[in-house]
């Protein structure tokens, strides 16, 4: 079962909704890591094996964070306007939609309706 660090740039109730769903997830909030360096937050989802969800754009660069040297990103891009419960429903239906997918090392962009992803190999499918 998928482990999650949600990061803070994410709706404070991301981790409970993936809580309720069934998954192990804890909130930067909650674990004395809010406004810390992008690279304090990475290493503590690396240390503890979780996968990280950010809305944090940085988090894409393959070449900061290339594909198959971490636990696994996602990173959410949707509209600000959303509100808070969408952004959690397409957070959950993009996990549905990678049920089948080991994601040790996966990049994955959540945009509206679908999902990308980057392996290692550099391909985005």
């Amino acid at each position: 079962m998928w482990k999650f660090l949600v990061d803070e740039d994410m709706p404070r109730s991301a981790a409970v909704v993936l809580r309720q769903a069934g998954y192990t997830a804890e909130d930067v909030r909650d674990v004395g890591l809010r406004g810390r360096s992008d690279n304090e937050v990475f290493a503590h989802a690396q240390a503890q094996g979780e996968i990280l969800v950010t809305a944090d754009k940085g988090f894409a660069n393959t070449l900061r964070f290339p594909p198959g040297t971490h636990s696994g990103i996602i990173v959410v891009r949707v509209p600000d306007e959303l509100p808070t419960q969408r952004i959690n429903h397409e957070l959950l239906r993009a996990l549905l939609d990678l049920r089948d997918e080991a994601l040790t090392g996966v990049l994955a962009i959540v945009e509206v309706g679908r999902v990308r992803i980057r392996r290692v190999s550099g391909r985005e499918t």
